[in-house]
């Protein structure tokens, strides 16, 4: 039974995402978080000063103009018009760090410490700087500097890489190479079947982008699909870091790219005369083994469901992040139990419009994207639940459980 004090969406908005290098690579990082921000608004016709809060998901600062303790939330929202006096959070959950800002938001409104808040993320991987260590105090004078490159074997340095990790426990669950190629070309297959359908344009704002040379173009896809991809093209691509089965096909790219999501109570929401997209029924955080990442959006799934007193067969949609494609094969094969007819069921019904692979996964946003793609695909079947999870951060996990009315 819904009340006044469900905390609702009521706008939802991202940018496209484009590929490493690609048509967003000359985009200033706050100037990137902006534009989300202020499309959300736009596009719902309010004041911003509606917006009494934003929690913003930043999972990397060095790409920001000031990498020591960048406030990328605050410069973001007064480029994009929101009134100085907004206060703001800009933290990192790595992947996980777009729905928590959506959870810090609902968290807040629930207290009635604020009625409205803007929740979302942005990352720019194109313009990720080659660090240099070591040197401040060394006296140094002559000879090569050696340069770092963040990017390399993406993960934290003091723990595997992220996709050997996953490579050993996909592993494990008998999940092998062809699996996970298949479950990439379906991605890109689903991906280019929704956006055929004009599904995509609910949630991407298109983007003009300035050419050096003749007249800007506008981008409204995400770079990161690809049309031609097939089995035959994914079975020829060479594994990475030494994994049995993880290639830069069964994986997502390092994308560019920003979302946010404007949400309120219903109370406000009424008092402004705006359409209640879906309510935020269920929000849960976990965190497991550091090396057994595919996993946790299974543990995240399993206990909100507990927390909405709801089951798998009650909810109409759900997208599992693809961080690699072995992540939601290891998750709906948990969530499956073993049973056969129950996994192709779970599995018929997650990641419809394809995910990471083929969208692309500018980390710290995907967790938006995730519950507004979600959302919108509810509303064109006419309601019903819909559950998002997403991995990251050395195995924590969000998962999120919204409701459309039918």
């Amino acid at each position: 039974m819904s009340t006044d004090n469900d905390v609702v969406i009521v706008s939802a908005v991202r940018t496209p995402f484009g590929r490493y290098g690609g048509s967003l690579k000359d985009i200033d990082y706050y100037d990137l978080g902006a534009i989300p921000m202020r499309e959300v608004i736009s596009k719902v016709k309010v004041s911003p000063d509606v917006v009494k809060e934003v929690f913003w998901g930043v999972g990397d600062t060095s790409p920001c103009k000031d990498p020591y303790t960048p406030v990328a939330a605050r410069q973001s929202l007064l480029k994009a018009g929101l009134p100085a006096e907004t206060p703001s959070i800009s933290f990192d959950m790595a992947c996980v760090s777009a729905m928590h800002a959506v959870k810090l938001a609902a968290m807040t409104i629930k207290l009635g410490e604020i009625d409205a808040a803007i929740a979302g993320g942005a990352t720019s991987f194109s313009t990720e700087p080659l660090v240099v260590r070591g040197i401040r105090f060394q006296g140094f004078r002559l000879g090569d500097l050696k340069m770092e490159d963040p990017l390399l074997a993406l993960g934290y340095k003091d723990f595997n890489p992220v996709a050997v990790d996953t490579d050993n426990v996909a592993h494990e669950h008998g999940i092998g190479r062809e699996e996970q190629d298949e479950w990439a070309l379906r991605s890109h297959v689903n991906y280019g079947n929704a956006w055929n359908a004009g599904k995509l344009k609910d949630e991407i704002m298109p983007l003009t982008i300035p050419q050096e040379k003749g007249e800007p173009r506008v981008l409204n896809i995400d770079e990161q699909y690809r049309p031609d991809s097939s089995l035959e093209r994914l079975s020829r691509l060479k594994t990475v870091y030494g994994t049995r089965a993880i290639t830069a096909g069964n994986a997502p790219g390092m994308n560019d790219g920003a979302a946010a999501i404007l949400v309120m109570t219903r109370r406000r929401a009424g008092e402004l005369g705006l359409e209640c997209l879906a309510t935020i029924v269920a929000q849960v955080s976990i965190a497991i083994k550091p090396d057994r990442m595919p996993e946790a959006p299974a543990c995240a799934i399993e206990e909100v469901l507990k927390k909405a007193d709801l089951t798998l067969a009650d909810i109409s949609v759900m997208e599992i992040n693809e961080a690699f494609a072995a992540v939601p094969l290891v998750s709906t094969l948990m969530l499956a139990d073993g049973d056969k007819k129950k996994l192709k069921k779970i599995r018929d019904k997650t990641n419809v419009n394809g995910s990471a692979i083929a969208t692309g996964h500018p980390n710290t946003t995907s967790g938006a994207r995730l519950i507004m793609n979600l959302m919108y695909e509810l509303r064109r079947r006419g309601g019903g639940y819909a559950l998002g999870a997403i991995c990251g951060g050395l195995a924590q996990a969000d998962a999120t459980i919204i409701k459309v009315e039918s």
